[in-house]
């Protein structure tokens, strides 16, 4: 049994070795480590220790830690149930409408997916840069790919393409898919610092710490959370997370626990996609310049960071990384060629990122505009964060952090903590996903607080799932029930329904997690 254990770790480290080898970190880590073994720290008769101590004292030991924890987590963790294997026909349907409809916008608009940009366009582009919301485009004829309720409706006909369903599951909704979900019990076991009421920043930052040394709670978690951060190890960071962040200290530990801090290559790269930007006119500009203005710019929260959104969801569509990082989560991107490019009959990936936004899905990002002042860290923030959750959100998977699985563990705690409401919802004939689907695929972003959704955030990264969401939903259900049953059509639970802003996330959920 030893000998396989010993061989198994072999493997794992043979692979993990392999695939460091392909990471933009390899270079620059592996000249360090040359540096070192070169320097007099490293003594050649005990060349392992001395290594070992040096690689600690210059900082790369947590280096290569974190990177190995960035590796193991971004292995797709799969379900019982291949993620294509039963929805596959649904999300292969999904996508050739979402083509279509791409396509019959540029017939009707007489335009091209991709087309150089004539050199004073680019010009112009160039100079309005930093102020974009001033740039002249007419966008009056075009309109959003689709929205979250356009998406909702694709999912509400899953049935249709699942083999077979459970006898003693009811026939609606999401009941009948072969996915499984956690109980509330079995979350409570996941989010158990919160069951047992220990204390959580957003609760009440100014109660009085336990700790000597510190007056308050806030106090304590930005002492801690400073040392954290010196560490600089992810994995301890993300455990800082769970009891939350102080807003100080949120952009460094948001940027270290996904790995995104940034190097030298970082802000290259960002400036080369900003010139694929001002070079290529992709159709997809005008989508995202009408879902900044639809979204962020008719936002109090969120309007003046209005330029900067242009800035970094330009720049998104044109990352092919992004695209390579998801290669098989997020279907088959279309292939086009740049119109006006000379000598280049090969077609390229549309756009280059692979993902096609819709409506809203530039409120992924606005949150963090509350975070960094400089485009790039916000940047590679925000793209990690996506990578890491937010496109589970919005493509069809039976992963268990995928939309699908989230709106079923929704139902099943609505109608196991909430059966009064469930039975409501049936009687009045509101299917209940429609009451919160926009919450949970904009993951709360644009009906939250920012400060709220922050904390919110700060979970998902230090839970590293997306199962809070669902729990989120259920809690403000409960909250607003005695409401919810005044009312019998869908516009007026949504009224009920509309205005967040007084709510408290943390309190909230503490107190669905530790209700019995």
């Amino acid at each position: 049994m030893e000998d396989m254990k010993e061989e198994a770790i072999h493997y794992t480290a043979l692979k993990l070795a392999e695939e460091i080898k392909n990471l933009s970190i390899y270079k620059s880590f592996y000249s360090d480590v040359q540096k070192l073994v070169c320097s007099p720290n490293v003594n050649k008769e005990d060349f392992k220790q001395t290594l070992q101590q040096a690689m600690k004292e210059k900082g790369l030991d947590t280096k290569l830690r974190n990177t190995v924890f960035h590796w193991v987590r971004s292995q797709t963790k799969q379900n019982k149930l291949d993620p294509l294997s039963c929805l596959l026909k649904a999300s292969a349907q999904w996508e050739k409408r979402i083509h279509k409809s791409l396509n019959s916008m540029c017939s009707d608009l007489e335009t091209s997916l991709a087309k150089l940009r004539p050199q004073s366009e680019q010009e112009e582009f160039a100079d309005k840069w930093n102020e974009l919301s001033t740039y002249n485009l007419d966008l009056s004829k075009y309109r959003p790919v689709y929205a979250p309720k356009d998406f909702l409706e694709v999912l509400l006909t899953l049935s249709g393409y699942v083999p077979y369903t459970r006898e003693d599951e009811p026939k609606w909704e999401f009941a009948h898919l072969p996915i499984q979900v956690k109980t509330l019990d079995e979350l409570r076991k996941v989010y158990v610092e919160w069951t047992n009421g220990e204390p959580l920043l957003g609760v009440n930052s100014n109660m009085p710490s336990t700790v000597p040394g510190f007056n308050t709670l806030e106090a304590e978690r930005i002492g801690l959370g400073e040392r954290v951060s010196a560490l600089g190890y992810a994995p301890v960071i993300q455990e800082y997370l769970k009891k939350g962040s102080p807003q100080c200290l949120r952009a460094k530990l948001w940027s270290q626990v996904l790995g995104a801090e940034i190097q030298k290559h970082h802000a290259s790269y960002f400036a080369q996609l900003k010139k694929n930007v001002l070079e290529v006119d992709l159709m997809i500009d005008k989508l995202i310049f009408k879902d900044v203005q639809l979204t962020a710019s008719n936002d109090d929260q969120y309007f003046v960071f209005e330029d900067l959104l242009y800035q970094v969801m330009l720049c998104f569509s044109r990352d092919c990384e992004v695209m390579q990082a998801l290669k098989g989560s997020i279907g088959n991107p279309l292939t086009v060629t740049i119109k006006g490019k000379p000598a280049s009959p090969d077609a390229t990936v549309f756009p280059p990122s692979g993902i096609i936004p819709f409506h809203g899905f530039t409120m992924y990002a606005t949150p963090f505009c509350y975070l960094y002042d400089d485009p790039v860290q916000l940047y590679y923030t925000f793209r990690a964060f996506y990578i890491r959750y937010w496109h589970r959100l919005h493509y069809i998977s039976t992963h268990p952090q995928g939309i699908v699985s989230l709106c079923l563990l929704y139902e099943r705690l609505l109608e196991a903590n909430e059966p009064l409401l469930w039975i409501h919802f049936r009687n009045i004939n509101i299917n209940p996903i429609r009451v919160v689907f926009k919450w949970l695929m904009r993951a709360f972003s644009g009906h939250l607080p920012p400060d709220q959704l922050l904390l919110l955030w700060d979970a998902i990264l230090g839970y590293d799932c997306l199962e809070i969401l669902p729990l989120l939903a259920l809690a403000i259900l409960s909250f607003r029930k005695e409401n919810i049953f005044q009312v019998n059509t869908l516009q007026n639970v949504d009224a009920v329904l509309a205005d967040l802003s007084t709510i408290s996330v943390i309190p909230l959920l503490q107190l669905a997690l530790m209700k019995t």
